[in-house]
């Protein structure tokens, strides 16, 4: 990504995240993005031992551990919009 929007770019787009990312549940949080099938996993606890999963209508999986939201997968990142 940062090669092709040029790293000031780049770095003001973090930069822009860092009140949501702020706001999440957990104080850390691991990302992984697989290229290949499109896919982006954060997991707010490692091992995330995930109990329970709620696919939403916006292919976004909010998955839980008890009522506990212990990661999020998005899915088709490349074409995803929020949709509010």
């Amino acid at each position: 990504m940062a090669k092709t929007l040029g790293r000031a770019q780049f770095v003001r787009e973090v930069f822009q995240a860092m009140p949501h990312l702020k706001r999440f549940p957990s104080n850390h949080m691991w990302i992984d993005y697989d290229r290949d099938a499109d896919v982006l996993y954060m997991s707010f606890e490692k091992p995330q031992r995930a109990s329970d999963s709620v696919l939403q209508d916006d292919n976004v999986l909010l998955r839980y551990r008890g009522r506990k939201l212990v990661g999020i997968t998005i899915i088709g990142t490349k074409t995803w919009r929020l949709k509010i």
